[in-house]
C-alpha cells in the first residue's frame, strides 16, 4: 500500500522468492521487490493524479487516462523485450546477418581501409576463400601442424620435472580467422579433433566423404544434415533447422549430433559442478586420466596414444584436449589447444619448447575455474545398427553426470 505526505511510498504485499519482499502499487497492481522503483512508479501515478485534478476532469477520464498508460506501459515492457531477444540473436549468431563467407570478405575490406592488407594481397585471399568454399575444404591459412611430435620428443629429452604424459598425435591447431573470429571456436574444435582421426586407422573407414579438413560453412552443412537423419530434434529447433549463412556457436550436442551421424562412437560427459577447492574440478582431471592411461601396462614417460584429442565445452567457449601431464609432485596438468590463441603464437612451439611456450597449452586445476564444463570424447566406431539407436536415444538427449 502507500501513504500520501512529501514523497508517496509503497509497503510490502506479499513474500517473494528467496524471502523478499514484493511491493505492489495500489493503482495499476504493479509487483516488484525493488522498493525504490516502485517507489517513483507510484509517486509517477500521483504526479498524473494531481495533474489531472487540476484539470477537474470526470471519473471517466480519469479512468481512461490510467488505462491509456498501463497501455503504454505494457508496450514499452514488449519494446524492451523485442530488444532484448534482438540481442540474443547477435548474440548467437542468428540475425540474419551473413555468416563465414560474408564476415571474411568484410573484415578483409576493413583490413585494407585501415592499410594492413595490400589490395592485391586481398585479391589473392578473396579467390582462395571462395575456391575454398566451392570445394568445402579449409584453406589451412590458421592451422598449425606438428605440435604434438615437437612435444613428444620434449618430454623424453627435456622435461625433467615431469613424470609421465599421455598425448592424442597428430592433431593439428586451427585458429578462428577473420571469417569466424568470435563465434567459429566449436567448428575450429571439430577440424582439431578431424585432423588426428584422419591419421588414425580406426577411423578411416567411417571419413572416407572426408579426406580433407572441410571449411566452416561445410561443418554447417554435415550439422544440419545430421538433424534432418533426425539426430537432436530440439537442438535443430533452437537453431531453426538452420546453420549455413549464420554466425550461430555450437556446443557440445552438436559436436555429439555430427560426430554419430558419421558413425564415430562418443560420449558427452557432464561436469555440472565444482569437486574441488576454489571452485576446481579434480573429477575432470581423472576422467580425462583414465582416458588415456587404459594400457595399464604401458610404463613410458611418453605415451602416445591413438586416443582422439578430447572436445572441452565451457560457458562461451570450447577449446580441444590433447594430452595430460603427470607431475613429480603428483600434480596434473591438462594439454588443450585453444582456438583462441592465434597461429603465430602457436608456432613458436615449433621453434622452442620451453617454460613460457607451454603456458600456451597447459592448464593447471586452478586455470579451471568455470562452474560446469562438458566434454565430448570418441571412443571407437559404430555399427549401422548402434547409429539408429542412438539417434533414437538423442530425441531427449541425457548427458552423463560426474558427480
Amino acid at each position: 500500500m502507500y501513504r500520501q505526505g512529501p514523497s508517496a511510498s509503497a509497503q510490502p504485499s506479499a513474500q517473494g522468492e528467496n524471502d523478499q519482499e514484493v511491493y505492489e502499487c495500489p493503482v495499476c497492481h504493479f509487483f516488484s521487490t525493488d522498493y525504490p522503483v516502485l517507489q517513483e512508479h507510484v509517486e509517477s501515478h500521483l504526479e498524473e493524479s494531481s495533474s489531472l485534478e487540476g484539470r477537474n476532469l470526470s471519473d471517466l477520464e480519469v479512468a481512461q487516462h490510467i488505462q491509456n498508460e498501463e497501455v503504454r506501459q505494457q508496450r514499452e515492457a514488449s519494446r524492451r523485450e523485442r530488444e532484448d531477444f534482438q540481442k540474443l540473436q547477435r548474440q548467437y549468431g542468428l540475425d540474419g546477418s551473413g555468416g563465414y563467407k560474408q564476415q571474411a570478405l568484410q573484415n578483409m575490406e576493413k583490413e585494407v581501409a585501415l592499410g594492413r592488407m595490400l589490395p592485391s594481397e586481398y585479391h589473392k585471399r578473396k579467390a582462395d576463400l571462395l575456391e575454398a568454399l566451392a570445394f568445402g575444404f579449409e584453406i589451412g591459412k590458421t592451422r598449425t601442424s606438428g605440435i604434438t611430435e615437437v612435444l613428444s620428443h620434449y618430454y623424453r629429452s627435456e622435461s625433467k620435472d615431469i613424470k609421465r604424459v599421455w598425448l592424442s598425435m597428430g592433431v593439428d591447431h586451427y585458429y578462428c580467422s577473420l571469417g569466424d573470429k568470435g563465434w567459429g571456436c566449436g567448428y575450429r574444435n571439430f577440424q582439431m579433433l578431424l585432423s588426428s582421426m584422419l591419421r588414425n586407422s580406426t577411423y578411416q573407414d567411417c571419413l572416407t566423404d572426408l579426406q580433407s579438413i572441410p571449411c566452416i560453412p561445410t561443418i554447417q552443412l554435415l550439422i544440419e544434415n545430421a538433424w534432418i537423419e533426425g539426430f537432436d530434434p530440439q537442438g535443430a529447433s533452437h537453431f531453426n533447422r538452420r546453420l549455413q549463412d549464420t554466425k550461430a556457436w555450437i556446443g557440445a550436442c552438436e559436436m555429439y549430433s555430427l560426430l554419430t551421424s558419421l558413425r564415430l562412437k562418443c560420449q558427452i560427459i557432464d561436469f555440472h559442478q565444482p569437486t574441488g577447492p576454489s571452485e576446481t574440478h579434480p573429477r575432470l582431471f581423472e576422467w580425462v586420466l583414465n582416458y588415456y592411461n587404459y594400457d595399464k601396462e604401458n610404463s613410458a614417460k611418453v605415451v602416445c596414444t591413438s586416443k582422439p584429442p578430447i572436445y572441452l565445452q565451457h560457458q562461451g567457449h570450447s577449446r580441444t584436449i590433447f594430452g595430460i601431464e603427470e607431475r613429480k609432485n603428483k600434480t596434473f596438468s591438462l594439454l588443450i589447444f585453444d582456438p583462441g590463441c592465434p597461429t603465430q603464437e602457436m608456432q613458436k612451439l615449433l621453434n622452442d619448447v620451453d617454460i613460457n611456450t607451454m603456458r600456451l597449452i597447459r592448464r593447471f586445476a586452478g586455470g579451471l575455474r568455470h562452474k560446469q564444463y562438458q566434454v565430448v570424447a570418441v571412443d571407437g566406431v559404430l555399427s549401422e545398427e548402434e547409429k539408429v539407436a542412438r539417434r533414437q536415444a538423442s530425441q531427449h538427449f541425457v548427458a552423463q553426470r560426474i558427480p
